[in-house]
């Protein structure tokens, strides 16, 4: 079983900058979104090294239960593990983009958002969901953020009051025709003719974890590469011992492991223990 702290560590061993040179068997990576997913891919499933296809591909089957795409969210399902979102970021501040996807601490199976492959997957109701979010100049991987959703991401209720304010808004008004959808809402038959429709998405945009976390991490700019991850102390001691030790005893100048206190995102006044882990060149 894979996890975030497994992932940090092969980085730290095995930190790769040009993402475009990363290929899938014997084709390179169509574009840098695409060598990021491989690359994340890789990182949490120790698979870097793997040249033969045939078995990293088996070795991907053995960590993975799950591989969505931009319409079918989450990029990535761990078994017995945690969910994956990767993001890629052309702006080292530039928000991110969610689109109909609301920001999710944790990722449910009754979702009506993913897929019915992404239910079945394995048996599971309840995911914690990490952000990987890279930020590349060119051909290049500048930075990585892996952080936890519930480190950023407020309870699902927040956000599904608003669509459900949204939605319920549209079915009030008279005179059109109101459709059922994944999406804030569909209305049929707009005009006297009932020829034209209305499709109403979200589009979700959360700050990016180098505004949202200035207060812990300022980007360095003279770095070639850096990688921040944090998760909450909860989480953290909930991993296993031997990845905690791994971490606690890793010999590396530019490493730093740090107790940090964030802002809860239900409640910002209080603050929460998490763990805050950082490696840059």
């Amino acid at each position: 079983m894979s996890n975030i702290l497994k992932a940090f560590i092969n980085v730290v061993n095995n930190y790769q900058q040009d993402i475009s040179s990363i290929t899938s068997g014997n084709n390179r990576a169509n574009n840098m979104g695409e060598g990021l997913e491989h690359y994340i891919q890789d990182i949490f499933a120790s698979t870097h090294n793997i040249t033969n296809e045939t078995l990293r591909l088996e070795k991907l089957s053995e960590i993975y239960s799950y591989q969505g795409n931009k319409n079918n969210p989450p990029d990535l399902m761990l078994k017995n593990s945690d969910a994956i979102e990767i993001k890629k970021l052309e702006s080292k501040n530039s928000a991110i983009a969610l689109n109909s996807s609301y920001p999710k601490a944790k990722l449910y199976a009754d979702s009506p958002m993913i897929t019915k492959a992404c239910k079945a997957c394995e048996e599971w109701t309840t995911k914690d969901m990490i952000y990987a979010i890279g930020y590349t100049n060119q051909s290049l991987l500048k930075s990585l953020w892996l952080v936890h959703g519930d480190c950023f991401c407020a309870d699902k209720e927040t956000y599904e009051r608003i669509k459900d304010t949204i939605s319920s808004g549209i079915t009030s008004i008279e005179d059109v025709e109101f459709t059922q959808t994944k999406e804030l809402g569909k209305v049929k038959k707009v005009d006297p003719l009932g020829i034209t429709d209305l499709r109403i998405r979200g589009m979700w945009h959360i700050d990016n974890p180098n505004k949202t976390f200035s207060y812990l991490y300022e980007y360095d700019e003279s770095a070639t590469f850096q990688l921040i991850t944090l998760l909450l102390n909860d989480k953290y001691n909930s991993l296993p011992e031997i990845d905690r030790e791994h971490i606690e005893t890793l010999n590396n100048d530019n490493f730093v492991i740090k107790d940090v206190k964030i802002k809860n995102p239900n409640n910002p006044i209080e603050l929460i223990d998490a763990k805050l882990l950082i490696f840059k060149v």
